[in-house]
């Protein structure tokens, strides 16, 4: 196997499991100041070109932070506006990873963008252009790395790296990640000439910055260097904000006074917060960095970016940074007009109630008017159409209506209506065919009214929920910065739940008995199981009929459904008896390709071993699910999975056994319908007398109810 391979297998398996439940924390703050973005967003590096602020980030809340190349840009550093770029792709595949970017001004006033990418070897590529959001333009045709796996010293892994322009023009490069086994961070310079090429690089010893992870970053501070990193673990709240400084670039560095300087606050409002950049502005520092969303996502990969203020005490002690709701306030003039929506009542066709065993939260309509990041409208369900209603107290004159969804890189197709009753409606926005993503989403037309209704008719990728961090109403009409517009998707809207059980399979709807060599699909979608290996009907030392898995499995000689692509709704219920469980394996239904992407939450199934992911494995330990309570060997249970969009939840017996927040991207295109195994084997050795999917998840009162009328006799 290669060494890049080996790396990113690393990457992904790295960490020891964590969970815990997390306390009940209070986001619920009108107009806050944090998140400073609506979305999930992490690594974030704050620039100021002109009079424009950028933000680059990493894309977060799928595949292992592997979403689309996006920038915000603002004005004011209130409010944001995102942008897809156009960069490129390998020659040998897209790209998926665009991680922890960063971006230099070049002494030829050209942009040059870097960022880490684990596809073709973990490594640092770079990219030119004559604007700060692109069109890009590779700086290696042959994509050749800025910084390669493995520099400066064999298996040091070049990822999250940033850039530093010091007093005599001279750029630096910080990087490394899992550092505290790697001996260190890297330094080395950047030949300005070609913006491409590192020189004098070196290790910095482990000894200079003390409980590092990832994340080096460099500024200046009089005549003192400050190279700041994360420390501990990104999954979970241990993450933080560190220091060590020096008199050079290249160190020797001390560690700093106050560290942590950023760290999860005894509230957990600001809950595992790190991987930042630093904004000076007017004298003045603003630390920018991520943290995890509320109710928190399982891996803690659905980040969000912060701003808050920075104090040395002199050149070389930072204060310890206090992170607020708040933010930084307006230390930026804004032009903006007064958003007239504001706190007003908004009502919904319905609002998701999250219920686990670790959160009781509702994302309630209001959330979608009280203009903060931290918290959304969702509907009840991932079922289309929902609508949202916004009264607006009395019938005023709307010019502008701007609404930020739960993805800014993907589309939502839905219209705005108005009305000054409530009950007679005209269209204000048809965005019924729309295919342009964005945030904000902006409808301009001069009308008055007192009510406006958004109605999600479809989105892009399945699975998504109508869900709305902000609409904000303005009654006249503004300078947006840089006016840019994504390009129109070519992809399809998505397909929906067909509310089925798409797979029946039922040993005692077979008059059928030792081997055989295929079986009929009762369910919606129909089609036949065709055996592979060895798989018989017999009963068991109790009598039962069953299903003997030896060393085979059931393929489907169907197409998986496209209603359970990336995030669709499932559930897989069976009745199942393991006479011997093992650490790992035993997968009893898979219906995603593993090799699609190998990225966490891209692959999805139902197992029953004893790991980490003995209930649900998803490629990750992070994101993985094990059984709590470990069903007893050789003996018979009911045992539902279930997935309804935003919480994955695993029942034994009836009574829940496990559960966490996720956000999947199943990998379906190459992929078959398997019982008894996955794609690349890992079979279950035991008995079942039954299996039936959905392409919804069933409630707990139906999954009660399907142990009761389907249990064995």
């Amino acid at each position: 196997m290669k060494k890049s391979n080996i790396l990113f297998i690393r990457f992904l398996l790295f960490f020891a499991i964590s969970s815990y439940a997390q306390e009940k924390v209070n986001v619920n703050i009108s107009n806050a100041g944090n998140p400073v973005l609506p979305g999930y967003f992490a690594d974030p590096t704050i620039k100021k070109f002109g009079d424009v602020y950028f933000i680059y980030a990493t894309t977060d809340n799928e595949m292992l932070a592997s979403g689309a190349p996006t920038v915000w840009y603002s004005k004011d550093l209130k409010n944001w506006y995102n942008h897809t770029m156009e960069i490129p792709s390998f020659t040998a595949k897209p790209i998926t990873n665009f991680w922890a970017p960063d971006i230099v001004l070049g002494n030829d006033g050209k942009y040059y963008l870097y960022f880490g990418n684990c596809e073709i070897g973990c490594n640092i590529y770079g990219y030119v252009s004559d604007t700060p959001v692109g069109p890009w333009k590779k700086l290696s045709e042959n994509d050749v790395p800025v910084i390669s796996n493995g520099y400066p010293r064999e298996g040091f892994p070049s990822l999250d790296a940033q850039f530093f322009k010091d007093t005599d023009g001279k750029v630096y490069g910080y990087w490394g990640t899992w550092v505290h086994y790697n001996g260190g961070y890297a330094v080395g310079e950047l030949d300005t000439a070609t913006m491409k090429d590192m020189m004098n690089s070196k290790n910095i010893p482990l000894s200079q910055t003390p409980k590092p992870f990832e994340a080096a970053y460099m500024m200046k501070k009089g005549s003192k260097y400050i190279l700041m990193y994360s420390g501990d673990s990104c999954h979970d709240e241990t993450y933080n904000v560190r220091y060590s400084y020096g008199d050079t670039p290249y160190g020797p560095f001390t560690e700093g006074q106050n560290n942590p300087i950023l760290s999860t606050t005894e509230d957990k409002t600001t809950h595992g917060p790190g991987h930042h950049s630093v904004l000076e502005d007017v004298n003045e520092y603003y630390m920018v960095y991520h943290k995890h969303d509320y109710p928190m996502t399982r891996g803690g990969l659905a980040r969000q970016v912060c701003i808050d203020k920075m104090i040395f005490e002199n050149d070389s002690v930072i204060k310890k940074v206090i992170p607020t709701a708040k933010g930084v306030g307006a230390i930026v003039k804004s032009t903006m007009p007064e958003n007239i929506a504001l706190d007003v009542a908004a009502t919904a066709s319905s609002y998701y109630h999250l219920r686990s065993s670790e959160y009781d939260y509702q994302y309630k309509p209001t959330f979608a008017t009280d203009d903060n990041n931290a918290t959304m409208w969702k509907a009840a369900s991932n079922t289309l159409p929902q609508d949202l209603t916004i009264d607006l107290g009395a019938v005023k004159e709307i010019k502008r209506v701007m609404t930020q969804f739960e993805f800014a890189s993907y589309y939502y197709q839905y219209t705005l209506q108005y009305s000054s009753d409530g009950k007679k409606w005209n269209m204000y926005a048809d965005k019924s065919k729309n295919q342009i993503s964005g945030s904000p989403m902006i409808d301009d037309n001069a009308i008055s009214a007192r009510y406006l209704k958004l109605t999600v008719l479809g989105t892009e990728k399945t699975g998504l929920y109508a869900a709305v961090w902000n609409i904000k109403v303005y009654s006249s009409l503004f300078e947006i910065p840089l006016q840019l517009q994504n390009k129109k998707s070519n992809r399809e809207v998505a397909a929906v739940s067909t509310h089925k059980m798409l797979l029946d399979l039922n040993v005692n709807n077979t008059k059928k008995s030792g081997s055989f060599t295929k079986l009929s699909n009762k369910g919606a979608i129909g089609g036949t199981f065709v055996k592979n290996g060895d798989v018989t009907i017999e009963k068991d030392n109790e009598g039962v009929k069953a299903f003997k898995f030896t060393n085979g499995s059931l393929v489907l000689d169907q197409p998986v459904p496209k209603s359970l692509a990336w995030n669709g709704s499932y559930t897989v219920a069976i009745w199942i008896k393991n006479p011997e469980i093992a650490k790992e394996g035993e997968i009893i239904a898979s219906w995603c390709d593993r090799t699609a992407y190998n990225l966490a939450n891209s692959y999805n199934a139902l197992a029953y071993n004893s790991s980490h992911y003995g209930a649900a494995p998803h490629l990750d330990g992070h994101f993985d699910m094990k059984y709590n309570k470990l069903p007893e060997a050789n003996k018979w249970h009911h045992i539902v999975l279930t997935f309804d969009g935003v919480v994955e939840k695993m029942y034994v017996d009836g009574v829940l056994d496990n559960s966490q927040n996720m956000m999947l991207s199943s990998a379906i295109d190459k992929a078959k319908i398997s019982i008894g195994a996955s794609d690349i084997g890992e079979n279950y050795s035991g008995y079942m007398t039954s299996l039936q999917m959905y392409d919804y998840a069933l409630t707990k009162e139906e999954v009660v109810k399907h142990l009761k009328t389907t249990k064995i006799k």
